[in-house]
């Protein structure tokens, strides 16, 4: 009865909040990741009021920062990586980010509990493995000298003969903060990854997780109006929705067109739903993408799934701030497929927009730039 009557109240109460529509939750939403208008902002305060930027590949923070920041140059990220102030690590859902230096010891912290409870993936394969002697010599073979993940693999299983080598550097990445190093993420620099402690690669040791409550508030300045679900989604924690009630009376609340109730700080950027946003292209594994269970504010319901093919993520372009297709650069060409019609306006702003990512990120090369056909399924 008392679960019931929770429930009701909680109908109750989001029922009679303002909503915000998927336009509205749009340009909010590109407005805090510096995509509404491109921000002065520089490299890397960019990087840290954005929580960091997906990594898995050495090109995507680039190109994130291409398309969010005013005079941006490749060698301002490229000069932050190799001076240790930008450092690749895996931290929010298991996957590489481009952190700040503070935000790569701290959110690291943060998000530790989920990397233990990925080590239950490698349950069988880590058999018999005392994960804390593990994680110490771990840390005593990369803290020596930068390892890859091969060399982990095979340092590991001599003391672990019946284990699953692949399992157990596994474990190492889950138990350490490992960084990958230098020259690996320079721009136009090429380099395996190879990988030491955040703490002996920054000189300085890790710092205490950082308050969830502080967290929240910054997860809402990047990527808010949110749901709890939503940042569940972004950081992949359990445990929040105390959080977000203990912040309650410093927030405001909204419910979006499927009733879903949605947080937000109260001085953040509401633009006009009809707000123009112009185009705008995105590298493979944008978070913009990805920060949201409901990314109907950025996907449209008939394009679900349409930036992915199997386990690969497209680069991606919008168009009146929502998907409208995928990009890719073969030989000499930049290479538009959008996944319905444009207009001729259309074509040629985001002609104009695809021109000046080349210029910016590809300097005096020589790209042509065609439209292909329109994808389908």
């Amino acid at each position: 009865m008392t679960k019931t009557s929770s429930a009701t109240r909680k109908t109750a109460r989001t029922a009679s909040l303002p909503v915000l529509g998927p336009r509205a939750l749009n340009r909010a939403t590109l407005d805090r990741q510096l995509l509404l208008r491109r921000s002065p902002l520089s490299a890397q305060a960019a990087v840290g009021h954005l929580l960091g930027l997906q990594a898995q590949n050495v090109k995507p923070p680039y190109y994130a920062l291409a398309a969010r920041l005013e005079g941006f140059a490749p060698e301002h990220l490229s000069r932050l990586v190799g001076d240790r102030e930008i450092v690749r690590i895996v931290t929010m859902r298991s996957t590489i980010h481009a952190h700040t230096a503070d935000d790569c010891l701290g959110l690291r912290r943060l998000v530790q509990p989920a990397r233990d409870r990925e080590l239950g993936l490698f349950r069988d394969g880590l058999a018999g493995v005392d994960l804390d002697r593990l994680a110490l010599l771990a840390r005593d073979l990369v803290e020596t000298e930068p390892r890859t993940m091969k060399q982990l693999r095979e340092t590991l299983a001599v003391e672990w003969p019946h284990a699953d080598p692949q399992a157990l550097a596994l474990a190492a990445r889950c138990r350490l903060p490992l960084v990958q190093v230098t020259p690996r993420g320079l721009w136009g620099r090429s380099g395996r990854v190879t990988l030491t402690t955040a703490e002996h690669w920054l000189g300085r040791p890790a710092e205490p997780a950082p308050a969830p409550d502080a967290v929240v508030l910054r997860y809402l300045a990047a990527f808010g109006p949110a749901s709890v679900k939503d940042m569940r989604t972004w950081a992949g924690l359990t445990g929040l929705r105390d959080v977000f009630e203990r912040l309650r009376t410093r927030l405001v609340t909204f419910q979006d067109a499927n009733g879903v109730e949605l947080f937000d700080l109260p001085d953040a950027p509401r633009p006009d739903p009809d707000t123009p946003a112009p185009p705008r292209f995105l590298p493979e594994f944008d978070n913009l993408l990805l920060s949201h269970a409901d990314r109907t504010r950025v996907v449209p319901p008939d394009l679900k799934g349409r930036s992915w093919t199997g386990n690969q993520a497209h680069r991606t372009f919008l168009v009146d701030g929502f998907l409208a297709g995928v990009w890719k650069l073969e030989e000499e060409t930049l290479v538009i497929e959008p996944f319905g019609g444009l207009t001729r306006a259309q074509r040629e702003d985001v002609t104009r927009e695809g021109e000046r990512m080349l210029a910016v990120l590809h300097p005096g090369e020589p790209y042509d730039i065609r439209f292909g056909a329109v994808v389908g399924r």
